[in-house]
């Protein structure tokens, strides 16, 4: 599984109401670190496929969720389950930081 491009018009639907955790990845074209990473979140993508969903919101064509979610730098990586931020973290992570990320995110138990 590729990750999902998702837009201000389909965020809600792909992240907040997915039945997957997801990994949202706030990125620019122009960001070095993004396009490190990129690769890295492409491979993850397909080894937690059914898991966890990946997901990549381009800043510059979608301001307003980079505004709403007080995005100041890229990446971003977002964690979020069951439609609740869990967690967020700044900076082009290392594969296997990003690997116990997702482990972490999968095993993770809400409150009802």
């Amino acid at each position: 599984m590729q990750p999902v491009h998702v837009t201000d018009q389909t965020f809600e639907a792909e992240v907040l109401k997915s039945d997957l955790p997801v990994l949202v990845d706030f990125w620019a074209e122009w960001c070095g670190p993004c396009r490190t990473i990129a690769p890295i979140l492409d491979k993850l993508a397909k080894e937690y496929s059914g898991k966890v969903k990946i997901a990549k919101v381009d800043v510059d064509a979608n301001p307003a969720l980079a505004q709403a979610f007080r995005i100041m730098s890229i990446p971003t990586l977002m964690f979020v389950k069951e439609g609740k931020i869990v967690g967020q973290q700044a900076g082009a992570l290392p594969e296997p930081v990003l690997r116990d990320a997702l482990d972490q995110l999968v095993a993770l138990k809400l409150p009802a």
